[in-house]
């Protein structure tokens, strides 16, 4: 049933996964909503399984391809994209040309042919199977026929789209050592394209302007300083002559900041900084006025910002309004999270982190912000998807032009968008954090236990009451369609970790309510715990209309459309369509992989299709692998593109071919095995899994046969031997100590495996 109260059960404070962890744990409360269930402090429990981080994992093969192409098109023929006709996308609902459908990002369809009547005989119309697998976020643009639409390693694909026939296929050949740069996978979640060509930012901080007939470069710029752990994920934005990125890596310890570039000829137009200079200083950038004005006294002169940059990257939204001729910018964390450790001697606020930041379009300078969580400590970025609406909230009814988020920390604003005024405020699900309350400053009240962070369970954790998936508009039922997690989490300072060499340092304990030992069933019933729900919001009453609850968090994207419907992809792989009034589920199809990225519809030729990108990979995918019960093979990523009436086979998943069973005997003692378990949670569970099970796209050391050798172990880890496949070598970071630890508590939880009766100690399982 829809839990649109948000109440759920008391805490027990007696299971015994409970007991076991060892932690004392709080009763949660918050404003109207009471409790997270014991769903949400089993996940408390396992700490670092729900974050998010690609220290240096997976790779790509060698055999990669530049550039191929069967396009035979004209440049003037090709993408013929301009400002004026994304304004005026709603009138062309057959197409999608900018990441969110329009500027104003709500992800919703005109389009009607696919219906409640009609959805029966919604099938497969056709399939394309992308080069290389890993996480798949993208939302594909269409445009005159042909879909651009981006996958794993910054690939670039171009497709006819009535089809699925290949045009051209642009590989950036990002290197396999720059997936140690990432945070959450080696993802790209679009393109944009404008005047004939195709604009693609690179994992390794490029941005290159495509051929959009051919896919070859006419233009790349490092955006990035390549000897820094920058990346970049998110799709870049066209507007007017120009074309703008943000960069990620605030848990590695970079600056973040924007930058816009010619869109003809690549050179630099403006930048601004979402942090200070570590000298507080001039940068020559249009940031320079207002950090010195406002955002300098808010932190102070020493810490780890000063050294590491601070954190603040805009790593997702940034949107183009085009009433008020501005760009809205989403702030990510801070860098590290801990403000003790990042900035020890300041009291401020750390602006401008975790906010939402209006800058004049052709110019950059500051025009607003709203900053929606002063001094984040929690990794609440205000990265998430910034949206724009006319709502009926101004005097006597009237439509106000606003800007709407529903970030990490768990609450859905509602601001004013000429110039950041907050209208509204509320939590759209269980958080503890504040007490629900603002000041008269527009400030949120805190709790001081999720201030001090004595062993107490923060909800939301850090991958957010709602990360990155798209959530969708609908204007006809007025309501926000929100991809929700439920996930606490336990940010323990116990140790010093400003000493970790980890390349990976967020200023907390990495393996907080990690045990060397769980007994048989713990894992399996962390697995079938609640997660999350797709949250149907009202942002004009601000309150909750329907909700349909899922057992696993980070569900995919969002798409609205005029009939009605709304379409999500989720964590077990289903699509599904939802009446947009209620929530009835109307429709669903298995895909392979699951739908993190969001769908999209187009139509050619009368005929509506609806596409989206289903893959494995992305944060819970590498980290979680053991909600899964098994692991999947090294699934490429799909464009799975339906219609009515159509009749193509759903292709068959990969099945993973890795025994089950230790590849050599158990050593080491418990104290050992207790440092290996604590430098696994530091550099490796991000990639290879929490408690060493992954979900199947790296590598389970626990079954590799390289943890048997202590030659072959230190070769890879410590030497880098596959550091062109991604995992890059170690021995700067580790001590030999270290790593032989590491290599003890795999082989360890491998045999723990086989007695709590998840593996074979002969093969086989």
């Amino acid at each position: 049933m829809p839990r649109g109260n948000f109440t759920n059960p008391p805490l027990s404070k007696t299971s015994a996964a409970q007991c076991f962890f060892g932690y004392t744990l709080p009763t949660f409360t918050t404003n109207n909503f009471q409790g997270i269930g014991m769903s949400g402090i089993l996940r408390a429990l396992i700490a670092f399984a729900v974050m998010t981080s690609l220290a240096a994992c997976g790779g790509q093969s060698d055999d990669t391809v530049t550039a191929t192409t069967s396009m035979a098109a004209s440049d003037a023929e090709v993408a013929r994209v301009d400002t004026d006709r994304i304004k005026a996308a709603v009138e062309e609902p057959e197409m999608w040309l900018t990441y969110g459908g329009t500027y104003d990002e709500q992800r919703h369809s005109a389009l009607g042919q696919i219906n409640r009547d009609t959805l029966p005989e919604l099938g497969v119309g056709w399939v394309y199977e992308t080069a290389k697998p890993r996480g798949a976020e993208a939302t594909p643009l269409v445009v005159d026929g042909v879909m651009y639409v981006s996958s794993a390693w910054s690939v670039v694909y171009a497709l006819d789209a009535k089809t699925g026939e290949e045009l051209w296929v642009y590989d950036p050949e990002v290197s396999g050592e720059d997936a140690a740069k990432g945070c959450c996978d080696v993802v790209n979640r679009g393109v944009a394209v404008h005047n004939g060509k195709v604009f693609i930012g690179v994992f390794d901080g490029r941005l290159e302007a495509l051929d959009a007939a051919t896919g070859e470069v006419i233009w790349s710029e490092v955006t990035v300083d390549q000897s820094k752990p920058y990346t970049i994920t998110g799709a870049p934005r066209v507007f007017k002559d120009k074309v703008i990125i943000g960069n990620a890596g605030g848990e590695l310890g970079v600056r973040g900041y924007v930058t816009a570039y010619d869109v003809d000829s690549g050179d630099l137009v403006w930048r601004f900084y979402t942090v200070p200079n570590p000298e507080k200083k001039p940068d020559g950038a249009a940031s320079d006025a207002i950090l010195a004005k406002l955002a300098n006294e808010t932190w102070g002169d020493d810490g780890a910002w000063v050294t590491d940059g601070g954190g603040g990257t805009a790593w997702d939204s940034i949107v183009y309004d085009t009433v008020n001729d501005q760009i809205l910018i989403g702030v990510g964390n801070g860098s590290p999270w801990n403000p003790d450790i990042r900035d020890p001697n300041g009291d401020g606020d750390n602006l401008f982190l975790s906010s939402i930041l209006a800058v004049d379009a052709d110019t950059g300078e500051y025009r607003w912000h709203y900053q929606t969580t002063p001094r984040d400590r929690w990794d609440y970025t205000a990265t998430q998807q910034i949206m724009l609406a006319d709502l009926p909230l101004g005097d006597d009814g009237a439509d106000r032009r606003v800007v709407m988020q529903a970030p990490k920390n768990g609450f859905f604003y509602v601001l004013d968008a000429a110039d950041g005024e907050l209208i509204s405020a509320t939590p759209f699900t269980n958080q503890n954090w504040t007490t629900g309350e603002f000041d008269e400053n527009g400030r949120p009240v805190l709790v001081e236990e999720a201030v001090d962070l004595a062993l107490y369970a923060v909800v939301p954790g850090p991958t957010g009451a709602h990360n990155w998936h798209p959530m969708a508009f609908n204007p006809d039922t007025g309501l926000v369609y929100i991809p929700v997690n439920e996930i606490p989490f336990f940010y323990d300072k116990t140790r010093n970790v400003q000493e970790s060499k980890s390349h990976w340092n967020i200023g907390y304990d990495a393996a907080a309510g990690w045990p060397v030992e769980y007994p048989a069933g713990t894992l399996d019933a962390v697995a079938g715990l609640d997660g999350g729900s797709l949250l149907a919001w009202d942002p004009v009453k601000a309150e909750p209309r329907w909700a349909v609850p899922f057992a696993l968090p980070l569900n995919g994207g969002v798409l609205s459309t005029d009939a009605g419907l709304v379409f999500q992809g989720n964590k077990f792989g289903d699509l599904v369509a939802y009446d947009a009034e209620t929530g009835e589920q109307l429709w669903s199809e298995r895909l392979v992989g699951n739908a993190a990225a969001a769908p999209m519809t187009y139509e050619i030729d009368g005929e509506q299709y609806l596409s989206v990108l289903s893959g494995w990979g992305s944060v819970s995918n590498l980290i979680a692998g053991f909600t899964y019960g098994k692991a999947v093979g090294e699934e490429p990523a799909r464009v799975i593109t339906f219609k009515l009436g159509g009749n193509e086979p759903m292709p068959t998943p990969m099945g993973d071919q890795v025994v089950a069973t230790p590849k050599s005997p158990m050593f080491g003692e418990p104290e050992q095995h207790q440092l290996g378990m604590q430098r696994y949670a530091e550099s490796c569970h991000f990639c290879h899994g929490a408690f060493a099970v992954s979900g199947g796209v790296i590598p389970d050391l626990r079954w590799s046969a390289i943890s048997a050798s202590e030659q072959a172990w230190d070769q890879v880890v410590r030497d880098g031997a596959l550091t062109k496949q991604g995992m890059v070598a170690f021995s700067e970071r580790l001590s030999k100590e270290d790593t032989d630890a590491i290599r003890a508590y795999v082989i360890q939880q491998a045999w723990l495996a086989v007695a709590n009766g998840n593996a074979s100690a002969s093969g086989g399982n």
